[in-house]
């Protein structure tokens, strides 16, 4: 397996687009969560998917991701339709989810090579997988510890290492530093940064800070639509104050009433 879109996928619209979306939406009886989302996202792009509880944003993901079915739209990672090729699709997806599973008795070790496994490696390549994936999340220390006995913080550090095994040219991450020190939302920005050339990766979060930090674009969502599409430096002008966190306020309230 690769960590770009390889020979015989389908190429994704645009130069260097990975991650399409058209129309994407998704109701639960009369409730609409997602309302006609619609977005690209290119390699080399960071991007920040914003709004608050309930907006959206983890919905919209886990279609993205293949685990939940939309009522209507597409999505499409490197070319492939994530409801007609899903399987497909996600070979080329890395995917943390909020609150991702583990197995909790499994040691860290334990769970990664299992996954790494079920993604089809073996022998030293899965050993090389695992062993890369613990030094990018600094979970060495931890390595043969139970999951279960870890702080809140190295979970989701064993959650990021599982969708890296595979080097996937596409990241889709539900709040990756939720429940992380300063130093460790540190070094998992430090990280993404530095991953950010190769991959499309999209980073679902109500934290303005790590948008300032890591996102080269920024959407807002709001009452399960896109209210705002720019950089940060232009969302910034969109306020006198000039902070993202009034833009925030102002584009996800004033839908409201």
């Amino acid at each position: 397996m690769r960590g770009s879109c390889g020979i015989g996928d389908r190429p994704a619209a645009g130069d260097g687009t990975l991650i399409e979306i058209e129309g994407l939406t998704k109701r639960f009886g009369t409730f609409t969560a997602v309302d006609h989302v619609s977005f690209a996202v290119a390699r080399g792009e960071v991007l920040g998917f914003l709004g608050p509880n309930g907006a959206g944003k983890s919905t919209t993901m886990r279609m993205l991701a293949s685990f939940v079915v939309p009522t209507e739209g597409t999505a499409r990672i490197c070319g492939h339709d994530v409801q007609t090729d899903s399987v497909a699709a996600r070979r080329h997806l890395g995917f943390l989810p909020e609150g991702a599973p583990t197995y909790p008795d499994m040691t860290v070790t334990g769970f990664l090579h299992f996954c790494a496994g079920m993604r089809g490696y073996r022998g030293a390549e899965r050993v090389r997988r695992v062993q890369a994936a613990l030094a990018l999340t600094g979970l060495e220390p931890v390595r043969l510890q139970p999951v279960e006995t870890l702080s809140k913080g190295f979970k989701r550090r064993v959650g990021l290492a599982q969708a890296l095994l595979h080097d996937p040219p596409v990241l889709v991450l539900d709040e990756p530093t939720d429940g992380l020190d300063p130093n460790q939302k540190h070094e998992v920005r430090t990280l993404i940064r530095r991953m950010a050339p190769e991959k499309a990766i999209v980073i679902s979060t109500h934290i303005l800070e790590e948008v300032d930090a890591v996102c080269t674009r920024a959407i807002i969502i709001a009452h399960g639509k896109i209210v705002a599409d720019a950089t940060p430096a232009a969302l910034q002008e969109r306020h006198p104050s000039g902070k993202l966190d009034d833009v925030f306020r102002q584009l996800t309230t004033e839908r409201a009433h």
